[in-house]
């Protein structure tokens, strides 16, 4: 596969090859090369979709937040690709993997960096309570009751600004070698309550290891002075927003469970 490469003013042929690919889904390849991560998405993917991508890194890095700055946005072979800068380090998700002797350690930091992110103040971005309200009115497959409770839960939350990853998981952090961070994968940010991104994380992690899922809901309450009930709040709403991107029949059952606003009345 080749490509168009700008940089210092020059425009180079790229090549990438299969050996540098680091991660492939049905939806996205993505390669790793000497100096940039480039994700090439499937063909059909809409160019919208990748330039509001590149649009939503770059507001969150003019925020101030410690990211992955995106370098460019192609076209390569009909398929649309977006390049960002490839940072030294471990994600936090194999720190874990490496060291689980240090999970304690390691959740103190997945928290830490999770509060600080949320500390940003998210001008520009879509607000989340907006963005679920279109989830949940796409699942058409659940009852109307569930959907009406799942609607009325979520237009009684007060709209905040906080800066939100939208998936922010140990998998999203990278550990750099000189002792920094950086968080990629912004694709699902959005301002609003810090509440719904706990959630998210929570889920996430519920799915490979409820238990450390358990110990980082009480670390994250703990440490932002957020009732552990306040998040619990947001998960039937974060969870049909899941639904349909479940990967597995034992995810969408979770998600399902989830899903249940009895569950956490």
């Amino acid at each position: 596969m080749c490509g168009l490469l700008r940089g210092s003013g020059k425009v180079m042929i790229m090549k990438l090859n299969k050996k540098d690919i680091i991660l492939e889904r049905k939806n996205k390849t993505v390669y790793k090369t000497d100096d940039a991560i480039i994700k090439v998405f499937a063909e059909g993917h809409p160019k919208t979709g990748v330039f509001n991508e590149a649009l939503i890194t770059a507001y969150v890095e003019s925020y101030g937040v410690k990211v992955a700055k995106v370098l460019w946005v192609e076209e390569i072979d009909g398929k649309w690709a977006i390049a960002t800068e490839y940072i030294p380090g471990k994600t936090l998700e194999q720190c874990m993997k490496d060291e689980p002797e240090r999970m304690e350690e390691w959740l103190e930091k997945l928290v830490d960096i999770q509060l600080e992110v949320n500390g940003f103040k998210a001008d520009g971005l879509r607000n989340t309570i907006d963005k679920r309200a279109e989830e949940i009115k796409a699942l058409t497959d659940l009852d109307p009751s569930t959907l009406y409770e799942l609607q009325q839960r979520l237009h009684g939350m007060k709209r905040h600004t906080k800066l939100c990853h939208g998936d922010f998981d140990p998998s999203n952090i990278i550990l750099t070698e000189d002792g920094d961070y950086r968080v990629v994968d912004w694709s699902h940010a959005t301002q609003g309550n810090a509440g719904a991104d706990a959630a998210l994380t929570y889920m996430s992690m519920s799915l490979t290891d409820p238990a450390l899922a358990e110990k980082y809901l009480k670390l994250y309450s703990r440490k932002s002075k957020t009732a552990i009930q306040y998040v619990q709040k947001w998960m039937p709403i974060v969870a049909a927003g899941q639904l349909r991107k479940a990967k597995t029949e034992e995810e969408k059952a979770l998600l399902e469970k989830w899903v249940s606003v009895a569950e956490y009345q």
